[in-house]
């Protein structure tokens, strides 16, 4: 039985790096796997282990106390990502996003690239590289009316917030699970990984402003449109921001995990924001709210 549990991993594996040609979005072939090998391994009274990570070895365990354990290491996961992303979206709802076209000031293709892919390189590593992305290329579209220009953009910021990302526990989906497992400390990533990723954000940076295409000025809109931040904007960009950033503080002082400081944080930010919008903002509404005000970033 061995053999059909590794043959319906692989298969599921392939079915997930084969996501594009098969048309079928990852979570599919992943849900059917896991609940496949489970059930293999409950029918047919196959034994489980868990890893003993003091003595380094290997441990029989029960089915059901095993599968409570990876459920509850899976949900915190799920719970912190889902706390960071709210945070993300009450940014999103105030608009706060928009505060980031003030460090914007010059029209010099260089000197834009320089400043759009160091602010990628700093968000990725507090709100996640895909949101980051996503968020400053949204800002992209206002700035710059050549989509070949934009493309070279955002193919730099793409390197930017995938390079901040990888230093900061709370910046990649991979070092947040490494992170909340104690995989991992952020001194450490912080102290081996910092540096690496200034470089790999730096020399692609480099390279491309020497290029013909980064040569001159941008053509800007001036006038305002709805990117224009809301009277609270900026106080909650900042506020979300620095509670997301509040959490590995949080850890280290309380020992907890880290979804407990992502939660007191939601809980602090949530509370700012009805205070602002008057009890207007819902947090149970949000995502319906979100999306009449149009913002940068969807979920």
């Amino acid at each position: 039985m061995e053999t059909i549990v590794i043959i319906v991993f692989i298969v599921g594996y392939l079915a997930i790096t084969l996501e594009h040609n098969l048309k079928i979005d990852k979570l599919i072939p992943a849900l059917g796997m896991m609940a496949i090998l489970w059930a293999i391994i409950a029918i047919n009274h196959m034994s489980v282990f868990e890893v003993n990570t003091e003595l380094l070895e290997l441990e029989e365990g029960s089915l059901e106390g095993i599968l409570l354990h990876h459920m509850g290491k899976t949900a915190e996961i799920l719970v912190f990502l889902l706390g960071a992303m709210t945070i993300v979206e009450i940014i999103d709802y105030f608009n706060g996003f928009a505060t980031i076209k003030g460090y914007v000031k010059t029209r010099s293709k260089k000197k834009l690239l320089w400043i759009v892919s160091s602010l990628a390189f700093v968000l990725s590593a507090i709100i996640d590289n895909l949101t980051a992305t996503i968020v400053l290329i949204t800002i992209l579209q206002k700035l710059i009316n050549d989509k070949d220009l934009r493309l070279w953009f955002a193919g730099l910021i793409i390197i930017a917030a995938n390079a901040g990302g990888a230093w900061s526990p709370i910046g990649d989906v991979t070092t947040t699970m490494l992170w909340i497992a104690n995989k991992v400390t952020a001194l450490v990533l912080i102290e081996h990984v910092l540096i690496p990723s200034i470089i790999c954000f730096a020399v692609p940076t480099f390279i491309a402003s020497r290029l013909p295409i980064f040569k001159g000025n941008v053509a800007m809109e001036t006038e305002e449109n709805e990117m224009a931040v809301s009277k609270y904007g900026s106080t909650m960009f900042y506020l979300g921001l620095g509670m997301i950033i509040f959490v590995p503080v949080f850890k280290t002082l309380t020992h907890l995990p880290p979804y407990m400081g992502m939660m007191l944080s939601l809980a602090v930010v949530a509370a700012f924001a009805e205070i602002y919008s008057f009890r207007k903002f819902s947090i149970t509404e949000l995502g319906g709210e979100a999306e009449e005000h149009g913002g940068a970033h969807h979920s």
